[in-house]
C-alpha cells in the first residue's frame, strides 16, 4: 500500500514530490490546493490527521498575517502553539537583531514538533507524526523534502524488484479493461500499469501494460499477460 498519500499544497509542488517519490516506488495518491482559509486548513489536516498518510504541506509558516498553517496545524493536532527555542537560535543566528519582532514570529509551533532543516535559509519546518509543513518556495522545499525522504523514509526497494512491460498494438484501451482487472485481482501483490502512446504523424498507436514487484511474481503474471493477450488475438511487442 502506498505510503505517500497526501499533499496539503498552497503552492504546485506536487510535480517534484512524484519525481522524488517514484525511485522509492511509491506514488502520489492526491493533492489538496488549499487557499488561506484557516477553517478549510485545519478541517483538511485534521481529517488526514486521523489516516495512516504521509503528508507534506506547503505554504502557510511565514510569519505575515496571510500565513495561516502553523497556527492551524498546532489546531488541528490539539497542540498549544509556543515559541521554539532551537527555532529562535536559528533565526536569531539568520538575521540577529532584525528577527525581531516580526521575523521571530516564525519560531512560533506546535509544542513538541520536530523541526526541519532549511539549508537554504537556516528557517526551519516542521514535523507532526508523518506530517511535514515546508515552506512553500521551491527553492527551500524541495531539498527539505528530499532530507525528509532520506532520513525518516528511506529506500527499501528488495534487490529482486522489477519492472516488465510489452507494447499492444492497434488496440483500443478500453478492450483490455477487463483483463487488467483479472490480473490486478490474481496478484494482488504486484501493481499493473497501463500507458496509452500516441504517435501523431505515422498512424502508429501503443498501449504500454506492465507491471512492477518481486521477480517471480511479475515472471509469472507477464506470462500469464501473454497468454492472455494471444487468446484475444492481440498483437504486442518487447519493444515500441
Amino acid at each position: 500500500m502506498t505510503r505517500f498519500s497526501a499533499v496539503v499544497a498552497r503552492t504546485v509542488i506536487s510535480k517534484k514530490t512524484i519525481e522524488l517519490l517514484t525511485p522509492r516506488h511509491e506514488g502520489l495518491q492526491f493533492a489538496h490546493y488549499i487557499g488561506d482559509d484557516e477553517a478549510q486548513i485545519i478541517s483538511t489536516l485534521k481529517a488526514s490527521m486521523q489516516e495512516d498518510a504521509v503528508v507534506f504541506s506547503f505554504g502557510g509558516i511565514g510569519g505575515t498575517p496571510d500565513d495561516l498553517t502553523r497556527q492551524c496545524a498546532a489546531i488541528a493536532a490539539g497542540m498549544p502553539l509556543v515559541r521554539n527555542s532551537k527555532a529562535v537560535e536559528l533565526i536569531e543566528g539568520r538575521f540577529g537583531e532584525d528577527a525581531y519582532p516580526m521575523r521571530i514570529r516564525m519560531a512560533d509551533l506546535p509544542e513538541g514538533c520536530e523541526l526541519i532543516p532549511n539549508p537554504y535559509n537556516q528557517i526551519p519546518g516542521f514535523r507532526i507524526g508523518q506530517h511535514h509543513f515546508l515552506p512553500g518556495f521551491p527553492v527551500m522545499a524541495h531539498p527539505m523534502m528530499e532530507w525528509i525522504l532520506e532520513t525518516h523514509y528511506p529506500i527499501e526497494t528488495p534487490a529482486d524488484y522489477v519492472e516488465s512491460a510489452i507494447y499492444l498494438h492497434g488496440t483500443p484501451e478500453s478492450s483490455i479493461v477487463e483483463t487488467m482487472e483479472e490480473m490486478i485481482a490474481r496478484y494482488q501483490d504486484i501493481r499493473f500499469f497501463s500507458l496509452p502512446i500516441h504517435r501523431e504523424g505515422n498512424g502508429i498507436n501503443l498501449i504500454e501494460f506492465g507491471a512492477k514487484g518481486k521477480t517471480s511474481d511479475v515472471e509469472m503474471a507477464m506470462d500469464d499477460l501473454k497468454s492472455k493477450l494471444a487468446e484475444m488475438d492481440v498483437r504486442w511487442t518487447e519493444e515500441r
